[in-house]
């Protein structure tokens, strides 16, 4: 192995989802470090679909968090699960985000994205969109890890994307995607194993 690729490999391992903050605050200057990296992904034909919005203010992740708990509430209530299980849930949902120093909502906007007269196609385009948006959120998440913060992404606008949108006053193309945590770390989270390259790879 190569030196850059030897350390980029003990970056990758070292990287976990952190879900729990301390109070320390994270500097704008440093938040901005991370989105110029999050920026360096590659993306389909380089349109970099990618927008974000950095919640710093309290109150407005706050108000955020509680606008999304009520959905899951809502949602995991018309699936009929146990009312206990919901109200946990919720409860963990909430203090996440509202407890988090800094969420940062990864976008897409298919405002400069290929138009095709077929669905299949159309489509594609689409996904190569959501991959493009990925990989920066990927960039992120180990830039953060770089600088010595703890990071999460979470899928949760995906389920609620009309109510992220409302709630941050989003322009009406911009599509949340994900939402990603960032903070110092209060504790290591336990390690999760990985699938080996032998379980995933099938070489032809």
């Amino acid at each position: 192995m190569t030196l850059a690729f030897d350390s980029f490999l003990t970056l990758a391992k070292g990287r976990q989802s952190v879900r729990e903050f301390t109070q320390a605050p994270v500097d704008d200057e440093l938040i901005v470090r991370l989105l110029r990296a999050a920026c360096l992904a590659p993306s389909a034909h380089n349109r970099q679909p990618w927008r974000f919005v950095v919640v710093r203010d309290a109150q407005r992740r706050a108000a955020l968090a509680n606008a999304m708990a009520e959905r899951l509430r809502k949602d995991r209530t018309a699936d009929g699960d146990p009312a206990a299980e919901i109200e946990a849930d919720v409860a963990r949902a909430r203090r996440r985000l509202a407890n988090a120093p800094i969420a940062i909502v990864a976008c897409l906007t298919p405002e400069d994205l290929d138009d095709y007269p077929d669905a299949r196609r159309q489509q594609a385009e689409r996904t190569m969109a959501v991959q493009s948006v990925a990989m920066a959120g990927e960039n992120l998440l180990l830039a953060a890890h770089a600088e010595g913060l703890g990071a999460c992404w979470m899928c949760a606008p995906l389920f609620a994307p009309d109510v992220v949108r409302q709630e941050l006053d989003l322009p009406s193309n911009w599509e949340p995607q994900g939402l990603v945590l960032i903070g110092h770390a209060a504790g290591s989270p336990d390690p999760r194993r990985r699938r080996t390259v032998d379980e995933v790879t099938r070489w032809v």
